[in-house]
Order: structure tokens, then sequence, then C-alpha cells
């Protein structure tokens, strides 16, 4: 149904064009964005930002690279794309069918380290790659003139996050941290609605510290992984998808800390 763009994108309005914040999940996924985009703005897309590894961050590059946008990514998450571009795309393959025809592996022409600032219709956008989180590449990108910061997959609201095996649950905090310091009015999460930086806060960073709390404490009192589906996530329950995730998040965070 959305032709695997099952996620939250960002877009900025400039004098010069449109910066687009993550390309859509497939060729037909970037396809329906712009045609969204055209019922708010007839500016065309210029420039796209990869905030990571994900297919639904990246695999509609293809798309705008033929419209002649320019696609802006960190080396991280470059890497991460490069790496799990083949296991992704089966994967989506399978899920969309004939609407995947169109979609390729297609990548930044412009690679940063940890930072890059440029200025897209004379609106300072500056990208930060903090460091893992729950990919590899993770960045945010912040517009300060708007006191708007675009988190990626840093951040996840009104759903309950995964923890996958590419993930660093100990990183992923430090990254929230990096974004929360510059006290953004509005985040506009990878997964949820525009919210504040309190509801971010609560869905995510809070989230992930009680889960290496409470398997902190287990791993301490010589608990085994098999006892760390039962540790205390009531404090999250309302969210979406918590039974689908909450079980294997612990589990997943019992092995990253076990060898710590």
């Amino acid at each position: 149904e959305n032709l695997g763009n099952n996620a939250t994108f960002g877009l900025l309005v400039t004098p010069d064009g449109v910066l687009l914040v993550d390309a859509g999940a497939s060729w037909l996924g970037a396809a329906d964005i712009d045609a969204t985009i055209d019922t708010i703005t007839e500016q065309p897309v210029k420039w796209v930002i990869n905030t990571g590894g994900q297919d639904h961050r990246w695999f509609g590059n293809g798309y705008w690279r033929d419209q002649g946008a320019q696609i802006i990514t960190s080396a991280a998450a470059l890497a991460d794309q490069q790496a799990r571009f083949d296991d992704e795309f089966l994967i989506l393959g399978n899920f969309l069918g004939d609407a995947a025809d169109g979609t390729r592996a297609e990548y930044a022409d412009t690679v940063f380290e940890d930072e890059y600032s440029f200025a897209p219709g004379g609106v300072a956008v500056d990208i930060h790659h903090p460091g893992p989180a729950h990919t590899r590449g993770d960045s945010f990108v912040r517009v300060a003139t708007e006191d708007v910061i675009f988190a990626g997959d840093i951040v996840f609201t009104e759903r309950l996050l995964g923890v996958q095996p590419y993930s660093n649950v100990r990183d992923w905090i430090a990254a929230f941290e990096a974004l929360a310091a510059y006290d953004p009015a509005w985040v506009v999460p990878g997964h949820g609605h525009a919210t504040t930086l309190a509801v971010a806060t609560h869905d995510t960073h809070d989230y992930l510290v009680n889960l290496r709390t409470q398997i902190g404490a287990l791993i301490e009192a010589g608990g085994d992984i098999l006892a760390s589906t039962a540790i205390d996530q009531s404090a999250f329950a309302d969210l979406a998808n918590f039974k689908v995730w909450a079980g294997k998040n612990a589990q997943e965070t019992y092995q990253q800390m076990e060898w710590e």
C-alpha cells in the first residue's frame, strides 16, 4: 500500500528548490513522495539527504538521481547501505513484488564523515552523524532558523523502537543526547508524527536507558538471556507494537551488554 514508505520523511521548501530528508523505500515510493510534494509546492527537489542505511532512507535514490537531485549521506551510512543492499532488496522485492521494479542501488554523490553544512536556497542546514544508533550510519538534520531537527532513525515515537543486530543501544543513547543538546522546539522522528523533544525523549531515550538499566541489573544478578524477556518495560506498554518488540529488544540488548 505505501510502497515500502513505512517511515516519516522531511521537507524543506526554499526559494531555490526543495530539500527532501530521506528518499523513500523504492523507485515508486519516491515517485509517490514526489506526487505529494507537488501538492505543496511547484519547486523541484534539488537535494536529498539519506539519514541512514535502512531501505526507506535511500532506496528511492535512483528516482531522485534521475530528477537531477544532489544526494548527501554520511560515510558510515554509505558503508551500511553497500553492505546490506542485497539482503534488504530481497526483502523489499518479496514484500512489494512488481512494485519494486525500477528500484536500484544508487549512492550519494556527496559523502561526509561527521558533519556537513550547506545552505540550500540560503537556508542554513547542518547534518550531524553522532555515531551508531538504530543503524551504524544514522544522522540528524538541523534547521536552526525553524528550530527543528529531522531525526531519522535516531528517534521513534508512538511505536516501540526495534533493537536490531546492527543496532547499538549504548551508542544510540549517546546519539540521542547529541541531538537533544540543541533543545529543538520540534523533532521530526524517523517514525511518528512531528513532536516535542519531551515526547521524543520518553519514547526513545528513556526507553533505551530503561533497557540498559534493567538488563544491566539482570546480568549483575547472574540472570541469563532467557530471563531478559521478563524485565520491567511496563512504562512503555502504551506504544504501538510493544508486544512485538519488547521481548526481542531485551534479548538483543542482553547480547550486546554481556560482552561489555
